[in-house]
């Protein structure tokens, strides 16, 4: 599946690889970036709207979709050098970001790494790596036991996800979806058929986030470095559900910091697009 009315070119990653990119629109840049387990195809209804007005950019990040597997090098700082390297082939030096869940961490990299590229930054529905694996305390931590899979040596996990991948997948769209007629079933297969052919890559992508993305977010954190651009994040009020200050966790990565929670499910690129598109005007006019 395709977005309706965006182009499809493959352009180079950080290290050589490709990334399978849409885009569509004219005018200022603004990149999006998906999530787990899904891929740029999230961004549909976000993304023709913004194509009024905006040069629209939504790879398929390294490991996912149509985009390059290698079978290593999935830290988010590699990843964000992918998207940079990305939009800089297309002509453009400086552009916003928004990203979903794995796509925000790499937009939240991409902007700590790349300040002179990224000229405002949009989260959905995530803490910072460092911050997410802080929060996760006892029984409560049940609720991300895949972050825990995946973290685990190279073997294991991608042979237990293979044995029912759909299943595994397929559980992801379900219960982190309020509304499911937000994801059709063309949409939910074409998710599907790309997760399970992603497998290793997919789980590479979050073993990094238990290695080297905590170790490039604890430098970061202790050299004091921020987000010193306007700064949007929408989530969910896992604050409350799980015993932590969410604003104040996004505070001290980014003093110019607009929080709020939303009442839609995770998926709020397809639950509720002018949710996100409003909050999308707002940031750029900061």
């Amino acid at each position: 599946m395709k977005i309706n009315g965006f182009d499809y070119l493959q352009l180079p990653g950080a290290d050589g690889i490709t990334l399978n990119v849409a885009v569509g629109g004219t005018g200022t840049p603004i990149v999006l970036l998906h999530g787990f387990p899904q891929t740029h195809l999230m961004w549909r209804h976000v993304a023709t709207k913004l194509a009024t007005e905006h040069t629209v950019i939504c790879p398929d990040l390294r490991g996912y979709g149509d985009s390059s597997k290698p079978a290593e090098a999935y830290s988010k700082r590699t990843m964000a050098m992918d998207i940079v390297t990305a939009v800089r082939s297309l002509g453009h030096s400086t552009f916003a970001l928004a990203g979903h869940d794995r796509g925000a961490l790499v937009a939240f990299r991409a902007a700590l790494d790349h300040p002179d590229a990224v000229t405002h930054l949009l989260s959905l529905d995530v803490l910072p790596t460092l911050d997410m694996w802080e929060v996760m305390h006892g029984t409560t931590a049940a609720i991300g036991f895949h972050l825990y899979l995946m973290a685990q040596p190279p073997g294991l996990p991608e042979a237990l996800i293979a044995g029912a991948p759909d299943a595994f997948f397929g559980h992801f769209l379900d219960i982190w979806t309020k509304d499911p007629t937000a994801i059709p079933a063309e949409v939910r297969t074409a998710y599907l058929d790309a997760s399970r052919a992603a497998i290793p890559s997919i789980v590479a992508d979050y073993r990094a986030s238990a290695t080297i993305d905590v170790t490039h977010d604890t430098e970061s954190l202790a050299a004091g470095n921020k987000l010193e651009m306007p700064v949007t994040v929408i989530q969910q009020d896992w604050g409350s559900a799980l015993g932590f200050d969410a604003t104040a966790r996004w505070q001290a990565w980014a003093p110019n910091l607009h929080h709020q929670t939303t009442t839609a499910g995770h998926f709020l690129a397809e639950e509720s697009p002018t949710e996100v598109l409003t909050a999308l005007h707002h940031l750029l006019n900061r």
